[in-house]
């Protein structure tokens, strides 16, 4: 007997006919000797109904009150589960991340988990019950309602099959696994059905939605068994593996894509003073990540600098930088929302000169500017104009993964 961790997201549970067919994968595996916790987002759209009241109240809404209103959608979700296996003539309890003991720091909007506790889920499966739990969200140590932010019920699962010592952790979403590059936006992608673990962190920090980054994170912390595949058409998936493989040469992976990007370009700085460290500083205090750093002039002693935040983060860095003009010693803020980023991700491309040859120069036959450049030991990565986002995927895709590449 084996204890599986399933997550099922939006989609999944969308609706009552999607519930339903949730609730017979759910009981299939119970009946096949299994024991099961189930961990749901809310319906698919729910979310997004709760943050339009939010914003047409305010258009910055309180972050706390958010949390309380947002966690309400996950709450609908696992107790109509609940019913549909209850009515199967299975025995399944619906449980809030706080009757489980989900505890995490007070970051609204972007919590993360610092501890769970494992006495009551022992309890139902003891009882063999099929415990349903409310994903992406949690409690303070003040007892304040907190979210994990976008995708963190990913993140709940995996947590729970480390404290848990699950056998899997069962992603399922509306894909059937993970793919070379957005089948959406390349209907050649591959299915893949293995990927390591720190292919699979790239890939999900630039752009990849199939899961959760926080998730792959602690999936590889925790070396737990992650598998991806579709709660429509459920088969093997994709396992994200932890095993070092004996790859004797470099290899791309994947082809991720992130629209949620945003250039900010900081003016004028004095170049005897450390302006990017402050600017670093300013961001970290608020939980804002800055990626793909570059300095892109120099003059008359003055320094100019652009970065890149995510979308959503765009507007209070802003607000920080041009408050704090005089601090950082910076003559203006300027900002770009009409970006993308676009990367290759692989084993060994940092150091294969004729694997970024390939890339920059498909780029350049295809008449993309790239706006920034990064690169690490597994990707590498240019911000370029958005309307060139999916020219720039198929152009890559085609690059590495053509037939005559295989």
């Amino acid at each position: 007997m084996a204890l599986f961790v399933q997550k099922f997201g939006g989609t999944s549970v969308g609706s009552l006919e999607r519930i339903e067919a949730v609730a017979d994968l759910v009981v299939k595996t119970t009946q096949q000797g299994h024991q099961v916790v189930v961990v749901l987002s809310a319906m698919s759209g729910e979310t997004n109904r709760l943050i339009e009241m939010a914003t047409q109240l305010d258009a910055r809404p309180n972050s706390r009150e958010l949390d309380v209103l947002m966690t309400t959608g996950e709450q609908v979700s696992v107790a109509l589960l609940a019913m549909a296996i209850i009515k199967r003539g299975h025995s399944a309890i619906s449980l809030l991340a706080d009757q489980v003991g989900i505890r995490t720091t007070n970051h609204f909007g972007k919590a993360r988990i610092e501890h769970i506790q494992t006495a009551r889920l022992q309890q139902e499966l003891e009882h063999n019950r099929i415990a349903i739990i409310t994903g992406f969200q949690g409690r303070d140590y003040e007892g304040n309602i907190t979210t994990l932010g976008r995708g963190g019920t990913d993140t709940t699962a995996v947590e729970l099959a480390a404290v848990l010592k699950a056998d899997e952790c069962q992603i399922f979403t509306d894909v059937d696994g993970v793919y070379t590059t957005d089948p959406r936006i390349e209907s050649k992608a591959k299915r893949l059905t293995h990927i390591t673990c720190a292919e699979m962190l790239a890939l999900a920090s630039l752009g990849a939605k199939v899961l959760h980054l926080r998730s792959v994170e602690a999936a590889g912390r925790y070396k737990v068994p992650l598998r991806v595949l579709s709660s429509f058409s459920p088969d093997t998936g994709t396992l994200i593996t932890y095993e070092e493989e004996s790859i004797g040469h470099s290899r791309i992976a994947g082809i991720a894509a992130s629209r949620n990007e945003v250039e900010i370009k900081v003016l004028g700085c004095e170049q005897s003073f450390s302006c990017l460290g402050e600017i670093k500083a300013l961001c970290a205090e608020q939980q804002i990540e800055i990626d793909m750093i570059a300095q892109t002039h120099q003059h008359s002693g003055k320094i100019d600098y652009a970065f890149t935040v995510q979308s959503n983060d765009h507007l209070q860095v802003i607000e920080i930088l041009q408050s704090n003009l005089g601090y950082i010693r910076a003559h203006s803020v300027e900002s770009n929302a009409n970006v993308a980023k676009v990367s290759a991700v692989g084993v060994g491309i940092k150091s294969n000169c004729e694997m970024t040859n390939q890339f920059f120069s498909a780029l350049t036959q295809e008449g993309i500017k790239t706006l920034l450049v990064s690169s690490s030991e597994i990707k590498v990565s240019v911000l370029v104009e958005e309307k060139y986002l999916e020219l720039a995927v198929r152009t890559l895709h085609a690059t590495f993964f053509s037939e005559s590449t295989e």
